[in-house]
């Protein structure tokens, strides 16, 4: 079993033993990994779920979370969607590296239900793992090499840790230098 050091006062267990705490699509995706085992989950209080307010609950380091965001954009009446995996502490460029990643001419935040309806995952929780499979996955190059990191578990109520590598190996994924800022 996985120890993680950015634990704080949670209690982690292997993720493939609690799929209660995941998403259908989240569930169905961690089984597909090379080791679902090493991917770990936590249930908390959904009313702390955002970033912030989770952090300072359970005493986990804001460096070490992730967010994902689900990005959408147009070209010649297509809609185009992609999600974008940043540190908690950086921003994405929005209207720079993904503009370009997705050849669209503006690129912004897909509205909350549009992205809770395309993923399958509850707003607050949505996470690379298990989104749609033509979607590109957009990693900061600093997510990527992160050993350990707090993510959604597609619901508000668990999170979960894993390596930016294992982010990295995930299908559509893209390491991508200065996505963040």
């Amino acid at each position: 079993m996985t120890t993680w050091s950015i634990a704080g006062t949670l209690t982690v267990v292997p993720a493939p033993t609690r799929t209660e705490l995941l998403a259908e699509p989240v569930a169905k995706a961690l089984a597909a990994l090379a080791s679902p085992e090493a991917v770990g989950v936590t249930e908390i209080d959904p009313e702390l779920a955002d970033t912030a307010a989770f952090c300072e609950a359970y005493g986990s380091p804001l460096d070490a979370s992730a967010n994902c965001v689900v990005v959408a954009g147009k070209r010649a009446g297509e809609v185009r969607f992609a999600a974008a995996m940043v540190l908690a502490t950086t921003r994405a460029d929005v209207n720079g590296v993904i503009k370009r990643r997705l050849d669209v001419r503006k690129a912004s935040f897909a509205p909350m239900d549009e992205a809770v309806s395309l993923t399958g995952m509850e707003y607050g929780g949505i996470t690379p793992v298990g989104l749609p499979a033509e979607w590109p996955i957009l990693i900061d190059a600093a997510v990527a090499a992160a050993p350990e990191l707090v993510i959604g578990s597609g619901i508000r109520g668990s999170k979960l840790l894993i390596s930016g590598a294992a982010l990295a190996s995930l299908p559509n994924a893209e390491v991508i230098e200065g996505l963040a800022r």
